[in-house]
Parts: C-alpha cells; sequence; structure tokens
C-alpha cells in the first residue's frame, strides 16, 4: 500500500451541471462549487498532505458568456479576500498559478497581496489555476529561458524550474469531478506519473467523504514508475 500522496491536482468540473440537475442557476453552481474548497482544504491538512492544486479558471474559459466571466472573477474576488485571513490563522499558504495578465487591475493587486500575507505559512500549500493551460503553462516556461540563459543546455531539471510549480513535487494523484475522463490540458508536464481518479460526482457533490475515497484509491495503487 503506497503512502498519502504529497501532492493531489483537482480539476474542479460540474458545477453547471449540478445546477441544471437541481434546478439552480448556473451562478448557484459555482457559488456552491466554490463553498467546497475550505473543507477540502481542512481535511487535507488533518490527514497529513502538504500540496493542493485547484484549477479554478482555464484559458478557455474565457471564451463563455461575459455574464459568467464576470460572475466567476467576482466570486474569486469578493470570497477569497473574505476568507484570506482565515486560511491565515490555518497556516495556509496560498499560491497562484497561470497568466494572470488578462486579469483586472484590482484583482492582480489583491492576489498579490493575498500571496504576501500568506508566502510563509507552513501548514500547506494551496495552488489556485487562474487563466491556466498546460500548453500556456509551457510556452511561457520555455519563453523565460530563452530570456534568462539559452546558452545553458536546456535539461529536464533546468526546464522544471521555469514552470508555474517550480519548487514543488509534481501532483502524485489527479481527482477530475463531474464524470468527464481527460485532462484538458492541465498540468501537462507535471502529471507525467500521476495517479487518475476520476469520479461521476459533480464538483458541489465532492465532499470530504469523496475526497477520502480518491486518497484511498492511490493508496491502493502500485507505482512503479516505468520500472
Amino acid at each position: 500500500m503506497s503512502s498519502l500522496p504529497k501532492h493531489i491536482a483537482l480539476i474542479m468540473d460540474g458545477n453547471r451541471r449540478w445546477a441544471k440537475k437541481n434546478h439552480l442557476s448556473l451562478f448557484e453552481g459555482h457559488r456552491r462549487g466554490e463553498e467546497m474548497l475550505e473543507p477540502l482544504i481542512d481535511t487535507a491538512i488533518k490527514i497529513g498532505i502538504p500540496y493542493l492544486t485547484f484549477w479554478a479558471f482555464s484559458t478557455e474559459n474565457w471564451y463563455r458568456d461575459k455574464r459568467e466571466v464576470d460572475f466567476l472573477l467576482n466570486l474569486f474576488r469578493h470570497n477569497l479576500d473574505r476568507k484570506v485571513d482565515n486560511f491565515h490563522r490555518k497556516n495556509v499558504r496560498l499560491n497562484i498559478i497561470g497568466n494572470l495578465e488578462n486579469f483586472p487591475a484590482d484583482l492582480i493587486n489583491k492576489t498579490k497581496d493575498w500571496l504576501e500575507k500568506t508566502k510563509n505559512n507552513k501548514a500547506i500549500t494551496v495552488n489556485i489555476a487562474l487563466s491556466y493551460g498546460g500548453r500556456d503553462e509551457i510556452i511561457r516556461a520555455v519563453n523565460k529561458w530563452c530570456q534568462s540563459n539559452p546558452k545553458i543546455p536546456l535539461t529536464k531539471e533546468t526546464f522544471m524550474k521555469y514552470l508555474d510549480t517550480s519548487g514543488q513535487p509534481d501532483p502524485d494523484l489527479l481527482v477530475r469531478t463531474g464524470g468527464e475522463k481527460r485532462l484538458s490540458g492541465f498540468l501537462l508536464w507535471q502529471l507525467e506519473y500521476a495517479e487518475l481518479y476520476f469520479t461521476s460526482v459533480y464538483w458541489p457533490d465532492f465532499t470530504p467523504r469523496e475526497f477520502k475515497k480518491a486518497v484511498k484509491f492511490y493508496q491502493d495503487r502500485h507505482r512503479r514508475f516505468g520500472k
């Protein structure tokens, strides 16, 4: 039996379908989905998982209806602003992966403040993927390397230093809710040897109990890393 995963990545899928199933607006689906983050973070701290990564907003999400995009940005802006002190008290380090260049200036500045406030916390590192796409991350990493010192040979170890997750262990486990069974471009480099857990449970119903099922799935796997 494997030990606990050190890093779990989560694709939070199914908010809109959950809302439709429950005869609610899609905005309510997103709101309820956001409420699931803190209980899962608490659970990860309790059982001893040091890294979580939540995919909150993809590069493709910009092409959704403007009202939905605005709602998602406001949800992130107001809810995390409201909860950052609570996360800080819980010793949670917040981190952002993705490309924030397209975000409103006030949200970029707020995000920087949140990261600064929690940067020394040790209980868990929580990555929130915003305007994130795996190919976009790889292209940005290559450009960073080219701008630094391209005369240095590009090795796997060197390249990893330019990724958004630099300094962190690769995810041991990927969890995708909502029934789809694909990566959709999430953490394409980092998920090379991750165990993949797909569940039909929609994200707003992905409780700590469901989270523990995913962890148990991981623990029952025998990982050989191609050997």
